[in-house]
């Protein structure tokens, strides 16, 4: 199973699909609730509004087109040049569907208009960038930030557009650059929800005396591994075996199960993990 899965994530019809699904809903967010009400969206297509309400020459479309020309040549340079032609594509599709949405999304709140603009922009932009390309702009960067030094793409875009909207106070109302920083907020927000939707995994401890019984069990129910630590009570000094493993969201309960039909006295502790890489887990993504 893993093996097509990986196969589906690295065909190109996939890969087009995502992209022209995530193209399609950033332009609606951008041209149905942002550019009516006036948002700076941030990033390059907020640059790209910014530069369109500044001197209301060409269109949103066609500035986010040119803005593009020297990240891309970035993104050929230091990612790959299967993401270069992959982020053409999707700059290319988001620039057409901007020019082809012309129809507005009627919303009389502002606030309820961020909520819907950001949440349809983090979904359409998490979208395209579960592919092996982008929608183009600060995505390029961020994925070059993300690679080199970690930092998650949703923090650094937002770092980003907040320097981009401090230059906005002064000839753009101060209510609506307050209303873009909200927006840039829930962007990022549903962008990175978006991006871990499929990644999220549970890391157990389990501290029990009857480890040697529970280990086999996690393996012939839920076919996960699991990681023996050793381990001494404070209090008792008794030396221990701490159980480690990592299992799937949706295996938790069943992991619960399983071992307080063992042990009703086990200890366990569940954190969120995301990112976890090895057999029957993710891979490392190579653009």
């Amino acid at each position: 199973m893993s093996y097509f899965k990986q196969r589906l994530k690295s065909s190109v019809l996939w890969n087009l699909i995502l992209l022209t699904l995530g193209a399609a809903l950033f332009s609606l967010g951008l041209t149905g609730i942002a550019i009516p009400y006036g948002f700076i969206t941030g990033g390059m297509s907020g640059l790209g509004l910014l530069l369109y309400y500044a001197t209301d020459v060409l269109s949103p479309g066609i500035w986010y087109l040119i803005i593009n020309v020297p990240l891309f040549i970035v993104g050929w340079i230091f990612i790959s040049k299967r993401f270069f032609f992959y982020s053409l594509y999707g700059m290319l599709a988001c620039s057409i569907f901007m020019d082809l949405f012309t129809c507005q999304i009627l919303i009389k709140d502002p606030f309820l208009a961020v909520l819907a603009c950001g949440s349809i922009l983090g979904a359409g932009g998490g979208l395209a960038l579960h592919s092996l390309g982008s929608l183009g702009g600060m995505d390029i960067i961020c994925i070059i930030v993300n690679q080199k030094l970690g930092i998650r793409i949703g923090t650094f875009l937002f770092g980003f557009n907040l320097v981009l909207f401090t230059f906005s106070f002064g000839f753009l109302e101060n209510d609506l650059v307050l209303y873009s920083i909200a927006l840039s907020f829930i962007v990022s927000q549903v962008l990175e929800n978006v991006l871990t939707m499929f990644n999220q995994r549970k890391m157990v401890l389990i501290v029990s005396e009857f480890s040697d019984r529970i280990a086999p069990v996690i393996y012939n129910r839920l076919k996960q591994g699991s990681t023996f630590l050793n381990g001494m009570g404070a209090y008792s000094g008794k030396e221990k075996k701490i159980l480690l493993t990592v299992v799937h969201n949706h295996q938790i309960k069943r992991l619960e199960e399983a071992v307080l039909n063992i042990d009703a006295n086990a200890f366990m502790i569940t954190e969120n993990t995301f990112d976890v890489l090895g057999k029957g887990f993710s891979k490392p993504k190579v653009y």
